[in-house]
């Protein structure tokens, strides 16, 4: 069943989506600006990620510093950058996947409109132009663009997600040493995960786990795999959600023996064990 339609508590139409993502998950703040990208020490535009070679080194730093802290040996040139990736593409998805699941509005997010500052927790917007479903109470403001169902708002969703994140893949390539396909599958894990953690803290993880399953059904080019949900029992017979990645966040590199419970090298049996002890 869809969301019911609410109209934001400003004008904005994505004011009240970006609000409640902050009060489930006070680590990301997002904030809309309509002249300029706020800038400053920390700060940078996915334009800057995707084409400046000096602003993504910059960005990277902070990870090869933090593996070399937290694990006490420097990662791979590769893995920084795998890294580096995950921490800006994870949030920046949100920015389109939360306004879509609460509300049912997709904005459009070219690089050009978006800055990051990684250590403040802060993503900063300008959104122009959104989708939305018929009878959305917004559907009249400037920049809105009706569209006739749900499966059409789901193509506005990989839609944007690929116009956004395409450059910023094209950008980090070189240095990840890695081809399209994998690059697009990380692009598939930071869609469902992102939405699936947020839908766990808003308390609807089986709607999330629902919406992402159509979202990403599978053969949605460029997007690698789909969702890929299952279902593991636990030792009381109860119903565990686990699925597959489609792609390797590289970690076993630092940790061989400490693998992400959704990363294909983890058995089954092990993913029972840790998703048991986390609930």
């Amino acid at each position: 069943m869809s969301p019911a339609l609410a109209a934001p508590a400003r004008s904005h139409p994505l004011t009240s989506a970006y609000a409640r993502l902050t009060e489930v998950f006070p680590g990301l703040r997002v904030t809309e600006w309509e002249t300029a990208p706020p800038r400053g020490e920390g700060w940078v535009t996915a334009a800057e990620l995707a084409c400046d070679e000096r602003a993504r080194e910059a960005f990277l730093a902070w990870d090869d510093a933090q593996a070399l802290q937290n694990y006490g040996q420097r990662a791979r040139p590769d893995v920084v950058a795998t890294f580096g990736l995950h921490r800006y593409a994870w949030p920046a998805c949100l920015l389109i996947t939360v306004p879509w699941f609460l509300h049912r509005r997709v904005p459009r997010l070219p690089v050009q409109d978006v800055a990051h500052h990684r250590e403040l927790g802060r993503m900063a917007v300008r959104v122009r132009s959104f989708a939305c479903l018929p009878g959305d109470p917004l559907a009249g403001l400037p920049g809105a663009r009706v569209v006739p169902d749900e499966e059409a708002l789901r193509t506005e969703v990989r839609e944007a997600v690929a116009e956004h994140l395409g450059p910023v893949l094209d950008g980090f390539r070189p240095r990840m040493r890695r081809g399209p396909r994998a690059l697009w599958g990380m692009a598939s894990d930071e869609i469902v995960e992102g939405l699936w953690y947020v839908g766990h803290l808003l308390g609807e993880e089986p709607r999330a786990v629902a919406e992402l399953a159509r979202l990403l059904p599978g053969g949605t080019a460029p997007y690698v795999k789909g969702a890929a949900f299952r279902e593991l029992t636990g030792p009381g017979g109860e119903a565990l959600a686990t699925r597959d990645r489609a792609s390797c966040c590289m970690f076993y590199t630092l940790r061989p023996e400490d693998t992400c419970v959704t990363c294909p090298r983890t058995c089954d049996a092990d993913r029972v064990k840790r998703l048991t002890a986390a609930a």
